[in-house]
């Protein structure tokens, strides 16, 4: 994963915020915090969209679903895009660096 630093969350998620715009997606807050920014919205047929910046400049983006009957999910065909220890049950920290959305973050 990416390490988005201080300097670039705002670029980030400027684009993003642009790109939902231009999608009729109806911005419904937006969080200013120097450290975890974010952005949430709702698209035209109601699922909610979320984008934050989490510790070490981690990007999480979310999704809710409007409501929906109940089914069976079946388990992902593809592996992981990123390793995990056997048993590890906590999300790993970003540990890839960017010359653009890493800058200035000093990885």
């Amino acid at each position: 994963m990416t390490e988005i630093s201080a300097e670039r969350r705002g670029n980030l998620l400027g684009v993003v915020d642009r790109f939902w715009r231009k999608r009729g997606y109806h911005m419904t807050a937006i969080n200013n915090d120097v450290d975890y920014p974010a952005i949430y919205a709702r698209t035209r047929d109601g699922f909610g969209v979320r984008l934050r910046i989490g510790g070490k400049g981690q990007a999480f983006f979310q999704v809710d679903t409007p409501c929906v009957r109940h089914s069976e999910v079946a388990r992902s065909t593809s592996p992981a895009t990123a390793f995990l220890e056997p048993g590890v049950e906590i999300i790993p920290r970003p540990n890839i660096h960017s010359d653009f959305w890493s800058a200035g973050s000093g990885s």
